[in-house]
């Protein structure tokens, strides 16, 4: 790793501070980091909550610093200019901001351009910055825990590509394995003289020789890099997919040979305007899919995940604490959420255990989406109320969430949107009901249901509701209040759990405890 006698090194990191003071760290402080790549420069703040950080601020700058090194071996001239300039930017937002100094890694460009020392020297003198330059199995690594920070305990093999580059790594059970880095960048290819011929030959012999290192892996294959996400808004808008979210984003080896000759027989700038997609970045999309078809061709992955996490991701996990990295991301996200916005923090645990009973034979990968739920029920509430049911749809299907595939996107949404709303149809959402099967609808709808009823038994955090039983043979719903929420269940309370007995199709039975 180039950089190692660098302060930060013996300070435990390119942060020169422990980020999580505490194992039992809840939040985390806003800290900015710089991703100084062969294509782009770009700067993400964190903030939020230390297990599941969110974007507090995302900019990108799409310099190409690599561009043309093939032939020169030395950065991109006006590559540098212009990210000089995003640097001093990000210097000056990072202080308003209050992230304390800026962590800049570089990877690719920089590492190999023959006045990579010379910018780096640069970068500081005009910046305070020091740019923390790692080799090519260390950006796969930091890229392979980006992806743990999001997918804990995951299994399979993490594609990195950047401009100048592309990294495999593998990850099982939490912890990163064997790892290789490449020069299948798109800016490399399409420097590569010879035209598309060559190309194939370079592509096919260097995949080739990472497997052979690697060894078979056909698991999940998880894409970082933007030249993959470009992909993906094709893939997207080929499909005419409803839901415009890139992270944990599926694809299928057929829909990844599909997606390449869809991009063959395609006017690029008119297919770049359908997509959403740079002109920089599309313009690296041929090159980029060329590899990718290489790659799953190669090691036959059974499917295909977008990550739009990555090294940034990975040098914040990096630091966790295992008890800190243990924790579900998910949850974690609504905890935060609900003690940063909800009314009466503490209430989701309430709600979750009063409703548990209709939901007794969920598998556990859907009690946690319960559970989110119930802990983001009350955070949209400052929200105009004819807008509330779509504002919770909104952020449930679009937000920040990590550990959440697509169909548990919509399915939180649903349940969301249900508790303030008693019907959905008619909303700017019902296109993306078909993410989920109708099973699945029903059952987000019940689960909106609930959390619309015992919100009208808000008490306080340690509230004691009384109990509800559910007999599902008998199409029963017995509804036990405790002497403290009796007197809650009014008028409004009883329509609202009768409307959670219709649609279970139940019988409701309502008693009251005697004082």
């Amino acid at each position: 790793m180039d950089g190692a006698s660098d302060s930060t090194q013996d300070d435990g990191g390119p942060f020169g501070r422990p980020l999580f003071d505490k194992p039992s760290a809840r939040a985390l402080s806003r800290v900015g980091v710089v991703d100084v790549g062969s294509n782009s420069v770009r700067l993400v703040v964190f903030d939020g909550a230390a297990r599941s950080p969110a974007y507090f601020y995302n900019e990108k700058i799409m310099c190409a610093l690599g561009a043309g090194m093939s032939e020169t071996g030395r950065l991109n001239p006006e590559g540098r200019k212009r990210a000089l300039s995003a640097l001093k930017r990000f210097r000056l937002l990072g202080e308003g901001m209050g992230t304390g100094p800026l962590v800049a890694v570089a990877t690719a460009a920089v590492r190999e351009a023959e006045d990579g020392l010379d910018f780096r020297a640069e970068v500081e003198a005009e910046t305070g910055i020091r740019l923390w330059v790692i080799d090519g199995k260390e950006e796969a690594r930091l890229s392979a825990q980006g992806v743990l920070l999001g997918w804990p305990g995951s299994y399979g093999l993490v594609c990195d590509i950047g401009g100048s580059s592309m990294e495999l790594a593998e990850i099982d059970g939490g912890e990163v394995g064997k790892r290789m880095s490449s020069s299948l960048g798109p800016l490399k290819l399409r420097d590569l003289k010879g035209g598309k011929k060559v190309r194939k030959k370079v592509i096919r012999e260097t995949v080739a020789e990472m497997q052979d290192a690697l060894g078979e892996q056909k698991n999940r294959l998880f894409l970082v890099g933007g030249s993959w996400r470009a992909i993906a808004k094709v893939d997207m808008e080929r499909r005419e997919y409803p839901l415009h979210v890139l992270h944990e984003y599926r694809m299928t080896p057929k829909s990844v040979r599909e997606t390449a000759k869809y991009i063959q027989k395609q006017d690029i700038e008119e297919l770049r305007n359908r997509a959403g997609v740079s002109s920089a970045r599309m313009a690296l999309v041929p090159y980029a899919i060329e590899v990718l078809r290489e790659v799953v061709k190669t090691f036959k992955p059974r499917d295909i995940a977008v990550s739009s996490y990555g090294i940034r991701e990975g040098l914040l996990y990096e630091q966790m604490p295992q008890q800190l990295r243990d924790r579900d991301p998910l949850i974690e996200a609504c905890r935060f959420a609900e003690a940063k916005d909800s009314r009466v923090p503490g209430f989701g645990k309430v709600v979750y255990e009063f409703i548990q009973p209709i939901f007794r034979s969920a598998k556990p990968d859907r009690r946690r989406i319960i559970k989110a739920a119930c802990l983001l029920h009350d955070v949209s509430w400052r929200a105009h109320p004819d807008y509330r049911a779509e504002d919770c749809f909104d952020n449930a299907t679009r937000a920040n969430l990590g550990g959440l595939k697509h169909s548990e996107r919509v399915y939180l949404g649903l349940a969301l949107l249900h508790r303030y709303s008693n019907k959905r149809e008619g909303t700017r959402f019902e296109d993306l009901t078909d993410l989920i099967d109708d099973k699945s609808a029903k059952e987000a709808e019940v689960l909106g249901k609930a959390l619309r009823f015992t919100a009208m038994l808000w008490l306080k955090e340690d509230a004691k509701l009384g109990e509800m039983r559910w007999y599902p043979k008998k199409r029963k719903l017995e509804l036990r209040l405790s002497k403290e929420a009796a007197p809650l269940f009014g008028e409004v309370a009883e329509s609202r759990f009768m409307s959670l007995a219709e649609a279970l199709e139940a019988e409701a039975i309502v008693k009251t405890a005697r004082g």
